[in-house]
């Protein structure tokens, strides 16, 4: 049966990209262990202005888990200690009564900070419009079956679709690398006919945007296997690097 505690939140306040940024203390008393996260940090902000301060600045959007936007690091994990969630799916029953609770903003060089727990999460824009897309004319919608895929083929790029480009992989990799974001986009248009068209420019131009926006390179440790909300294999990462290495070798 959920009750109410009472928690301490340390939380990262930084006024802008180049100010110094440092953790804050704040308490709060009969929190709901039904609520979640952000309900939690809604119940703090009106405490801070009820009280004159400033609120804490942190994304959020659909608050259902599909956009992303809740990018957050709780407790030294991205969205939290739970697994296969989001923030925004994170609830108050994960954590004890009296529990000190620390929340930062992602940690890595693609995602410079806006304002205390908000992060410019443009850099994953810019990798998509680098060529995450179908740009050819692949005709109208087909009948039904018309062109065969494999089951094995459409699951895994289904799969591939399901990340969100929250950007907790990059903030779980001691080197900041967004591979497992990029060789999610690319994976899910590798594996279909539509994809194969462009499939060299695709993996080259995404690479390099990846590496120009200063993600770092991946060590296969995992850990953003281990922490993606939606579970996205590092086999993609495999994939990416034989459609890159391929296409390399075209040239």
């Amino acid at each position: 049966m959920d009750k109410n505690i009472d928690i301490t939140l340390k939380i990262w306040r930084q006024k802008g990209p180049k100010e110094k940024g440092a953790f804050e203390s704040y308490q709060l008393k009969g929190i709901s262990q039904s609520s979640s996260f952000l309900e939690m940090l809604d119940v703090l902000n009106e405490q801070l202005v009820n009280e004159g301060k400033e609120p804490v600045f942190f994304d959020h959007d659909c608050r259902e888990g599909i956009c992303g936007m809740c990018s957050l690091y709780i407790n030294g994990h991205p969205h939290g200690p739970d697994t296969a969630v989001t923030t925004c799916q994170l609830h108050m029953r994960k954590f004890n009564d009296g529990e000190t609770i620390t929340v930062e903003p992602w940690r890595s060089a693609g995602f410079p900070v806006i304002r205390d727990l908000t992060v410019d999460r443009q850099a994953y824009d810019k990798i998509i419009q680098a060529g995450g897309f179908v740009s050819v004319n692949t005709g109208g919608i087909p009948d039904a079956n018309a062109i065969p895929i494999p089951k094995k083929d459409a699951d895994l790029a289904m799969d591939a679709a399901a990340c969100i480009g929250c950007g907790a992989c990059a903030a779980a990799c001691k080197n900041g690398s967004a591979m497992l974001f990029v060789s999610a986009k690319v994976s899910q248009l590798a594996l279909l006919p539509q994809g194969k068209v462009e499939a060299a420019r695709r993996a080259k131009a995404m690479v390099a945007k990846m590496d120009e926006l200063g993600f770092g390179n991946c060590t296969n440790t995992r850990a953003c296997e281990m922490e993606c909300p939606k579970s996205i294999s590092v086999t993609n990462i495999a994939r990416l690097n034989r459609e890159y290495l391929l296409a390399r070798f075209k040239d």
